[in-house]
């Protein structure tokens, strides 16, 4: 069971993870070269002990205990009760929520590593547990429709967070993360996706679009979501019912690269009405998602 520590002083140097939770620079700088990201409250903390991330310590109001007194109950870690003025000068901002944990990164999949084990296709095992904590893992071979998405250069981390909840909900495989995409990890993110960046497993390209050939050798058909000339609209593209599909869309204001546009093997585009050429990134995957989603039958 944790050790419960009640603290008083918000310089104690025992918070150093919960310091600073606003400064957006420090923690894009700090939590990935500490190897931590924050959860933040109890839907989020729970989901993310439950995919499996290590928890290096809790930060809870009193009124707190008993709701997260199951969780305490199973981990190691500390537990540091702090008023609500405390955390809030601590963090630099009001936790509504009432509870913080900083929880331990895993080392990320590469994409080849990624898409030979995701959820779905010809699946024969299960990703190490090690590999990815979000990884779904199955027992004996089958066989399926498979879908995942590709987000190049997403620098909005709410946008970001909703593109995974929405990947979540509507059965997407797998995501991959082109390198300027922002750490969907981040506190913003993961409250945004309330915990849905956990369930799907994801990585990160090295170089982008050049790294486009690992998911084409793994038999994914490419579509980008774009309103150019070439594009068909998406209703039509759906009919299609690819067995490996990827989905590609871009960032919140220019959309796909014309490098990426370029790797793809389709264009596709959501129809507008009123004068209107696109919608916001996070709203254009649930739409794209849904569309293209597996029919039984």
């Amino acid at each position: 069971m944790a050790e419960l520590i009640t603290v008083e002083d918000p310089d104690d140097p025992r918070l150093g993870d919960y310091s600073g939770l606003t400064d957006v620079a420090l923690r894009r700088c700090r939590e990935p070269a500490e190897g931590l990201f924050m959860a933040e409250g109890e839907k989020v903390i729970r989901r993310a002990v439950r995919a499996g991330y290590g928890m290096r310590s809790m930060l809870l109001s009193a009124k707190w205990l008993e709701v997260m007194g199951d969780v305490i109950a199973q981990t190691p870690a500390p537990v540091y009760l702090v008023s609500p003025e405390v955390a809030e000068r601590v963090t630099g901002y009001h936790v509504h929520r009432g509870a913080l944990a900083s929880m331990r990164r895993a080392p990320l999949p590469s994409p080849d590593t990624l898409l030979t084990h995701a959820r779905g296709g010809v699946v024969t095992g299960s990703v190490d547990d090690h590999t990815h904590p979000g990884a779904t893992s199955t027992s004996g071979p089958h066989t399926r429709e498979r879908r995942i998405a590709i987000f190049e250069d997403i620098v909005d981390h709410a946008n970001l967070g909703a593109a995974f909840r929405n990947a979540a909900a509507l059965g997407v495989d797998a995501v991959l993360l082109t390198p300027r995409c922002v750490d969907p990890l981040y506190r913003r993110a993961v409250k945004v996706s309330m915990g849905a960046v956990f369930a799907v497993p994801y990585a990160r390209f090295e170089s982008w679009p050049r790294d486009a050939d690992v998911v084409r050798k793994h038999g994914f058909v490419l579509a980008a979501l774009s309103p150019s000339a070439r594009s068909v609209t998406l209703d039509e593209f759906a009919d299609r019912h690819y067995e490996k599909l990827a989905l590609m869309l871009g960032t919140e204001g220019e959309g796909l690269s014309a490098e990426a546009l370029r790797v793809a093997d389709n264009h596709v585009r959501i129809p507008m009405d009123a004068g209107l050429d696109s919608l916001n990134v996070a709203a254009s995957s649930a739409v794209a998602f849904y569309a293209t989603r597996p029919r039984s039958g």
